[in-house]
């Protein structure tokens, strides 16, 4: 493996202070991550309207949502391609283009899907341009999420690299608390019948202009000094990205990938799963969920900066280490406290939605694990690739656990903090050195 690279720069440039047009950059790439991930997510609370309109009315109910959600995976099965043909020009033409492409990629069919016919006016034809839609929509991500994290790291002093990735990711998670909070006042403010008739659009409409409004703010950002100096320096990769890392940085690839495990357990089964699993095993009302859900959330969006934050002054392996024993002790602690008292659902998903925040750390590394040359593809194909696997398999694979231990969800999240604490091991001893070697070089 080749020695991870975190910054490529001199070294007083790395040493420099984070000065105000760094924080500009941060703020803008941040909010523009949130109204994208919102425009991704948005779907999922909408998944039951979506399955009674865009498919034949005959269908059982079992099968319309099954296709519904069908769709929305859909999305997620699109990531890779989309990550790796965007990192592959990210790395030879450069960052800033494909970090609005992937924002501008993601307004269009956002909005296309807010302005779609349903199945009784155009048949077949609609799910169909669904699917298309969504497709689009997720090879947008796939492209938005590694390069964001590459874009910030890029421009901030090495230094501050977990603040700028905790941050950026607290952008994007950001983005899921939106998304909640519109669908409940568009179901608060609206009837059932006219959230079905008309009102279902509103949120993607919206969130179409939005990805319109960050596509014109990310004009204001700057290539990064990172890019600019090997395009000086005519050290751009000349060969496929995609196969120098495969053939010289497997080792960052795998570390790269059990991150991404480690983080697909904090947000799917933390903060997408866990409201609707709590109403059926304790028997929480769905509002009381959601309201938990969204406190949760708004508690991981801090805690990605905090945790990010803390990396930068403590080191990323500790960090690493620290968070996913946090995570661990939590979980536990909401899934056994809300089976012994449900009035203390709220405090104890504030405080495991804190703690999922130790995913703030996981660009970081990730970022650390591949030179510049390559970083933007070694990062995208990981994080999508193994996001792909872990996050379609995920809910299936707790699902099924659930049969024989209705603790399996804790008990999963539990063996990825495992995980987490094998990579923080790494990190702390022969990674550490692997990734200082780089560092200096």
């Amino acid at each position: 493996m080749s020695a991870p690279s975190t910054h490529d720069t001199p070294q007083p440039l790395a040493q420099r202070p984070l000065t105000g047009q760094d924080a500009k950059t941060l703020a803008l790439a941040a909010l523009g991550g949130a109204l994208e991930f919102y425009d991704f997510i948005i779907f999922v609370f909408f998944t039951t309207v979506i399955g009674q309109l865009f498919f034949p009315p005959d269908t059982p109910e079992w099968l319309r949502q099954l296709q519904a959600f069908g769709l929305f995976a859909a999305g997620y099965l699109a990531r890779p391609l989309g990550g790796i043909v965007m990192a592959h020009f990210g790395d030879r033409s450069g960052r800033k283009r494909m970090f609005a492409l992937s924002v501008f990629m993601m307004a269009v069919p956002t909005l296309l899907i807010g302005s779609l016919p349903t199945y009784a006016t155009a048949g077949y034809a609609a799910p169909l341009a669904l699917l298309v839609l969504r497709m689009v929509q997720g090879a947008a991500v796939g492209g938005e999420v590694p390069g964001a994290w590459v874009f910030v790291s890029e421009h901030v002093p090495e230094h501050r690299v977990g603040f700028a990735c905790g941050t950026l990711t607290s952008g994007l998670t950001l983005g899921i608390l939106i998304g909640s909070l519109v669908a409940t006042a568009v179901n608060k403010i609206y009837t059932p019948e006219q959230v079905q008739a008309f009102a279902w659009r509103l949120p993607f409409l919206v969130g179409g202009v939005f990805g319109f409004f960050a596509v014109f703010l990310r004009r204001w950002l700057a290539e990064t000094p990172v890019f600019e100096e090997m395009r000086q320096r005519k050290a751009l990769v000349q060969e496929l990205p995609l196969k120098a890392v495969l053939r010289g940085h497997g080792l960052s690839v795998a570390v790269s990938m059990l991150l991404t495990w480690v983080l697909t357990a904090g947000i799917v089964v933390m903060i997408l799963m866990t409201p609707t699993l709590v109403q059926k095993l304790y028997g929480i009302t769905p509002a009381h969920a959601l309201e938990a859900n969204s406190v949760a959330t708004l508690s991981l969006t801090v805690g990605c900066a905090v945790f990010g934050l803390l990396a930068d002054r403590f080191g990323v392996g500790w960090m690493l280490g620290l968070g996913c024993l946090a995570l661990l002790v939590s979980t536990y602690g909401l899934y056994l406290g809300v089976n012994a008292a449900p009035e203390r659902l709220v405090p104890l998903y504030a405080l495991t939605g804190f703690c999922v925040g130790v995913v703030g750390v996981v660009p970081t590394v990730m970022v650390r694990a591949f030179p510049a040359a390559v970083r933007f593809s070694g990062l995208s194909f990981s994080y999508n690739v193994a996001y792909a696997i872990f996050g379609g398999l995920t809910p299936l694979v707790v699902t099924l656990m659930m049969k024989d231990h209705p603790l399996a969800p804790a008990h999963y999240v539990a063996g990825l903090c495992g995980v987490g604490f094998l990579v923080a091991f790494y990190l702390l001893g022969a990674g550490r050195t692997r990734f200082a070697a780089m560092s200096a070089s």
